[in-house]
């Protein structure tokens, strides 16, 4: 394993971040906190409690869930894309680095900036709203296999962008929407008992449920279910991540 490799890669693209850090950090948490004032305290006020629950505190794990989901995918996929748009991935493909080596690299710091980010939101929420963590260890687990998992499906995206638009069309036109309609500012038992089955289709459910679990104990599915569905997506993305290297798709041309 070439540590010197992977500190190497993982340095350059943390600076990045602290370089361009209006734009990685202060442009998020600004958004998410205005959604904390829309929603947990104009709207808020308005709706009853959830599960016990006061409706701004409700949904800050599906607000932290959708920054970290956007942040994951954008961080990473950005991060190998640049190279590729460069020309210097030729440099890296014939450095002494291994494809296993890359993708810590690179994924590890997209995860890094994300927990980070992460954790300056709830922060942020336990500003404005009254907010406790019930299971601390697992919200912790939670917030890593997400960063990990959706760093590793930016990096997919990274790869197969062959231009700056495309590295955009699946946070904002898939993403985004999932997890809009995956719970985040609503428990689906409040839906029609139609659509809270098809909302199950939907993967953003299970990992805001347990996400929202390690802080409330309330949850739309089982913690186990949520975590189980973490693991399959993550082993799909790096079932993915193989083939690109074992092929050389969108790298060797």
């Amino acid at each position: 394993m070439n540590l010197q490799a992977i500190r190497a890669i993982y340095r350059f693209e943390m600076a990045r971040t602290f370089r361009t850090l209006l734009q990685s950090i202060v442009s998020p948490v600004v958004s998410t906190a205005l959604y904390f004032i829309v929603f947990g305290s104009a709207i808020g006020s308005r709706i009853p409690e959830v599960g016990g629950v006061s409706y701004g505190a409700f949904i800050v794990p599906g607000l932290v869930m959708l920054s970290l989901l956007t942040q994951s995918i954008s961080n990473a996929s950005f991060g190998i894309y640049f190279p590729k748009f460069t020309g210097t991935i030729y440099e890296l493909l014939s450095a002494p680095v291994s494809p296993l080596e890359a993708v810590i690299s690179y994924v590890g710091a997209a995860a890094t900036k994300s927990i980070l980010l992460g954790a300056i939101i709830m922060g942020t929420a336990a500003l404005f709203v009254p907010m406790r963590i019930e299971h601390p260890a697992f919200m912790l687990l939670f917030l890593v296999l997400t960063a990990v998992t959706f760093s590793l499906l930016g990096f997919i995206i990274g790869i197969w962008a062959d231009g700056f638009e495309k590295l955009q069309f699946i946070p904002t036109l898939i993403i985004t929407p999932l997890t809009f309609l995956g719970g985040s500012f609503y428990s689906i038992d409040m839906l029609p008992p139609f659509w809270q089955k098809v909302t199950l289709f939907n993967p953003v459910v299970y990992l805001v449920s347990g996400f929202r679990w390690s802080f409330y104990g309330l949850s739309d599915v089982g913690v186990g279910v949520s975590l189980a569905m973490t693991l399959l997506f993550m082993a799909a993305c790096l079932a993915g991540v193989t083939w690109i290297f074992k092929t050389g798709y969108r790298l060797k041309t």
